[in-house]
């Protein structure tokens, strides 16, 4: 990667999604004493040690047992609590994908699993990366998938979440990540934000690479392409309408994430797309049909093209 691109990176302002999910969860069991948070042993990189401290009788560590955290927490919704359960993204989709599945979905019961370390955020290595699970996620019934655009925007997920019904994953990564909302806004569950207006071309991003498609924003807006940023928080519900409007005013459309190209935010944007009958030039970044290497997370963006610079060069290329 350029020199510039890291230096570009050490500047910018970033936060804890992790540390405001902990916060924010250890405040509203304050008024809330139907809240109970389960981990798997992971209770130091969740943050949820927030909540253990200031509720320890709503706080259950369950171990390195996934699959039964999940059964436990079905149980505990059943029993009219709203669990909320976290552990790394590819052990919550993956390991205990059926009791997620049979357990939760299958019987529509309010947990909400809140899996860190999504995308290539842990650096890890493929055992640890969660580049699958939006994909196996979206295809449940009844789940509803969310992937914060920014550190602060877990806190309005978390708040908007106590009233939805249903099961819901929450998709946040390690921590660390780049702050995009500057003020207070609005935030609806299913409704996406347009963070930034543009006629020629439209990039919709979720998660942590909402910041990177605002950079390449700015980028093409030096070379006088007007982009249009829109943040897909919630990819199920997709904003159909918001994917409509874009295809109609812009013709042109570029999908980020960091997750595998298929079966995440693009794959959903491509089937409204069709099911619309829309003509539209579109494009898919994130994660190629490969198991991603080892690296820092802005290193793998950039490697698989989905950083500032990749969303910036593939608009042009589609233009």
């Amino acid at each position: 990667m350029a020199q510039e691109t890291f230096q570009f990176f050490s500047l910018i302002e970033k936060m804890s999604a992790r540390e405001v999910y902990g916060k924010k969860l250890a405040e509203i069991g304050k008024t809330n004493d139907r809240i109970v948070v389960l981990t798997a042993d992971l209770m130091r990189s969740n943050k949820t040690g927030d909540f253990m401290k200031a509720h320890p009788d709503r706080f259950f560590n369950i171990g390195i047992a996934e699959q039964n955290m999940m059964g436990i927490a079905a149980g505990l919704a059943l029993d009219g609590k709203l669990p909320f359960v976290s552990t790394m993204a590819t052990f919550a989709t993956m390991r205990a994908c059926e009791q997620v599945r049979t357990d939760i979905c299958y019987a529509n019961l309010p947990v909400r699993i809140v899996a860190t370390h999504g995308g290539l955020t842990t650096g890890a290595g493929p055992t640890h990366y969660g580049q699958e699970d939006l994909a196996i996620m979206r295809s449940l019934p009844n789940m509803t998938v969310i992937a914060p655009g920014d550190p602060n925007q877990i806190g309005k997920v978390v708040e908007a979440s106590i009233e939805w019904e249903g099961p819901m994953y929450i998709r946040i990564g390690r921590g660390g990540e780049p702050v995009v909302y500057k003020e207070d806004y609005t935030y609806e569950i299913g409704k996406s934000i347009t963070v930034r207006e543009g006629d020629h071309i439209t990039l919709i991003a979720t998660g942590s690479i909402v910041f990177y498609a605002v950079a390449a924003a700015e980028m093409l807006a030096a070379e006088g392409i007007r982009a249009r940023v829109i943040d897909m928080h919630t990819i199920k519900p997709l904003d159909r309408q918001a994917v409509i409007k874009a295809a109609k005013e812009t013709g042109a459309i570029v999908t980020a994430e960091d997750h595998n190209i298929y079966g995440g935010l693009g794959s959903a944007v491509a089937e409204v797309l069709a099911e619309e009958g829309l003509a539209c030039k579109f494009r898919r970044l994130g994660i190629p049909d490969l198991f991603a290497g080892y690296g820092e997370p802005e290193y793998l963006y950039h490697l698989y093209g989905y950083d500032a610079e990749g969303i910036c060069s593939a608009a042009k290329a589609l233009l």
